[in-house]
């Protein structure tokens, strides 16, 4: 009797059989394929990240990663490595970079027993003599100001451009304008000064909140005007300088900055590819920048966006998912303090660049995700938004933001037309620990980190799937 019943059981099963064996040879739409493609990429992010791990190595084991130091070679080839490890194909592109190293730096307020001002050398800048300098302190806020005072007032001096981040904009979540605002003369207050005779300057860091933490960043010397060396103060010791100078109180500093500009030294942007299926020329490529300043480890600015990428790479050979074009990850070099890396890829790949098809860009920390900043607009981002909208919400509510810069390295690219996307995340607290010492692995929450690499990893698998492509725009910068 139990046979029977077994053999009857399996006669009525083999109909239902048959109709999945059917069901399963119909071929998937595009749009369907797309759809569960990018859950299980997102499921894959969000449950069996590996990107806090990368993250942890690169800042906690190989730490800053300045250009032309120990730390950046060492992290181009532990990143190589690793692609090579997940069976991904990868080369080493070789780009020369800036090798300047910080030496010393101290100044003090003679005029005011001596209190230490705590500072820090702008990239790039030149040196005082090894005993350092001594000059009075003038302070500006503008442009106006300083040709205001003139060279009957400037010349000998040393000057601050007390110029602070509007809190009112950091507040509304819109941090990354007023950094845009305030970080004028941390690039050309240099060359500004002077011809006016300045010794010196000093800027007040480009920092949304601070805990006598300096920040630096690059000073731009163009132009024939002689070089002189250029600092970034705490917020609070601007702001002392301030309090004292407004008092009508004589305040004068010694200044020591002892860097040195060295040959430029060989690096590499690292590139890596999943190859499309069917049209492998065409390229959505992916990218974040491997240097970092030394102050800190580089964790937020870009330790984080390099995780991104490596893990949007290792998802998608890990559940081997090949869409129909070729998906570029580019960890580029040189960001920080010179861009070689992002105008060496955009020349050295100057004949593929009308096949890429879009460039994604994340250099904006992981905090909470809010959606992406793209050159595109009008109807083809209309058309984007309401395919990406049921993938992206399984992550978080994100949104499209037409903009002109969607990334320092992809710059670029998108000048010559080629669709651009940056990641967008909650910025109220960027700018905290931005070129700061205080920029370390413990200020990445992973979850976020996860979220964000999940997003980039379905924009990245949306873009390379879909049937069709995105309207080129030339954006000028």
């Amino acid at each position: 009797m139990e046979d029977r019943q077994s053999c009857l059981s399996g006669q009525a099963r083999l109909p239902v059989l048959h109709l999945m064996i059917l069901i399963l040879a119909i071929p998937l739409s595009a749009q369907d394929r797309i759809q569960q493609n990018s859950e299980r990429i997102i499921a894959h992010a969000l449950n069996s990240s590996q990107s806090y791990e990368t993250l942890a190595y690169l800042t906690d084991n190989i730490g800053p990663r300045l250009s032309g130091s120990r730390g950046l070679t060492l992290a181009v080839a532990w990143t190589t490595k690793r692609f090579r490890d997940w069976g991904i194909d990868v080369r080493n592109e070789r780009v020369m970079v800036p090798h300047w190293t910080r030496g010393v730096e101290r100044g003090r307020l003679v005029t005011h027993n001596s209190q230490r001002i705590v500072l820090t050398a702008l990239g790039g800048s030149v040196a005082t003599p090894a005993d350092g300098i001594m000059g009075d302190v003038v302070e500006v806020n503008s442009e106006e100001e300083l040709k205001a005072l003139g060279r009957s007032k400037v010349n000998g001096k040393i000057v601050l451009f007390n110029r602070a981040m509007d809190a009112t904009l950091v507040a509304d979540g819109r941090a990354f304008e007023a950094y845009s605002k305030a970080v004028e003369f941390r690039g050309k207050g240099a060359d500004l000064a002077a011809p006016l005779g300045a010794a010196a300057v000093l800027v007040r860091s480009v920092t949304s909140s601070s805990l006598r933490t300096p920040h630096t960043g690059s000073v731009r010397y163009e132009g024939k005007v002689k070089k002189i060396p250029a600092a970034a103060v705490t917020v609070e010791d601007a702001m002392l300088l301030h309090r004292l100078l407004k008092k009508g109180e004589r305040v004068r500093m010694h200044l020591t900055l002892t860097p040195r500009t060295l040959p430029d030294v060989e690096s590499a942007n690292v590139v890596a590819e999943i190859r499309g299926t069917e049209l492998p020329d065409e390229i959505v490529l992916i990218g974040g920048h491997l240097d970092s300043w030394d102050l800190g480890t580089g964790a937020i600015d870009n330790g984080s966006g390099v995780a991104m990428v490596m893990e949007t790479m290792r998802i998608l050979k890990e559940l081997g998912i090949r869409p129909r074009r070729t998906i570029r990850c580019v960890l580029f070099t040189n960001e920080e303090n010179g861009l070689r890396g992002g105008r060496g890829y955009a020349k050295d790949h100057a004949a593929e660049l009308p096949k890429h098809v879009a460039a994604i860009e994340t250099d904006a920390g992981t905090a909470g995700l809010e959606g992406f900043r793209t050159t595109i607009g009008g109807e083809a981002l209309a058309a984007l938004e309401a395919r990406l909208e049921p993938i992206l919400q399984r992550i978080a509510p994100a949104t499209f933001v037409t903009t002109r810069n969607t990334g320092a390295d992809t710059g670029p690219l998108t000048a010559e037309g080629v669709p651009g996307f940056g990641l967008a995340t909650d910025s109220r607290h960027y700018f905290d620990h931005h070129h700061a010492p205080s920029d370390t692995l413990d200020k990445v929450n992973p979850d976020d980190l996860a979220k964000n690499t999940a997003a980039i990893a379905a924009l990245a698998y949306v873009l390379a799937d879909q049937e069709g492509t995105l309207p080129r725009v030339v954006v000028k910068r």
